[in-house]
């Protein structure tokens, strides 16, 4: 089970991917995590990928699609895995789809946790409200006005992967404005119908 999770910043990835690796015993991929794993294992690319970090450049997809082909050989992925805030543009999912291809796999399904996303801010401002209330540190992310920068971030450059994934097929849209339990059960049917497919194959 090959998945990818898009939706805004707040749609509750997280939230889904945990009980999803949890089910599936499949890791879930955070290009950040493998990036800084990699450069601390010293691996070949890991290596290639600290050069360009220390020289203050971008790392490139090119280095970001073979941190993730050295990541999902490992063990723990061979029976999938959830990638969650990669591929963030149409060249990323370009060299995902090819990287896959050349290891004879694909993604097989491509989830949206659709949001409103005026909606989604008040969300987070009720967030933050709620640990100033209790005394607690108010996460950055929660800051409203780093929230919409955040957004702004997604609407412009990630979400363009989500028409992409539907021309291919691949893409189902989840109301991410239910309650978690509800989000959940229809990942869940979703997948049910996928492994019910290739089970039939």
């Amino acid at each position: 089970m090959r998945l990818i999770l898009v939706g805004p910043p707040g749609a509750g990835k997280g939230t889904q991917a945990a009980r999803l690796v949890a089910k599936y015993n499949i890791p879930q991929l955070s290009t950040g995590d493998m990036l800084r794993a990699a450069v601390a294992a010293e691996t070949p690319i890991g290596l290639k990928a600290k050069a360009v970090m220390d020289a203050g450049g971008l790392v490139s997809d090119d280095i970001v699609v073979g941190i993730i082909r050295d990541r999902i050989a490992e063990q723990d992925a061979l029976g999938g895995f959830i990638l969650d805030g990669f591929p963030r543009t149409i060249a990323q999912a370009d060299a995902l789809a090819e990287m896959l291809a050349g290891k004879g796999l694909e993604i097989d399904a491509v989830i949206e946790l659709r949001v409103d996303q005026t909606k989604l801010v008040d969300r987070i401002m009720k967030r933050a409200d709620e640990a100033r209330a209790n005394g607690q540190p108010v996460r950055k992310d929660d800051d409203p006005e780093v929230f919409k920068d955040r957004l702004a971030a997604y609407n412009k450059d990630t979400a363009v992967v989500i028409p992409y994934y539907e021309q291919k097929g691949l893409l189902t849209v989840v109301d991410g404005m239910q309650p978690i339990d509800e989000v959940s059960a229809t990942v869940e049917a979703v997948l049910s119908k996928l492994d019910e497919v290739s089970s039939s194959v």
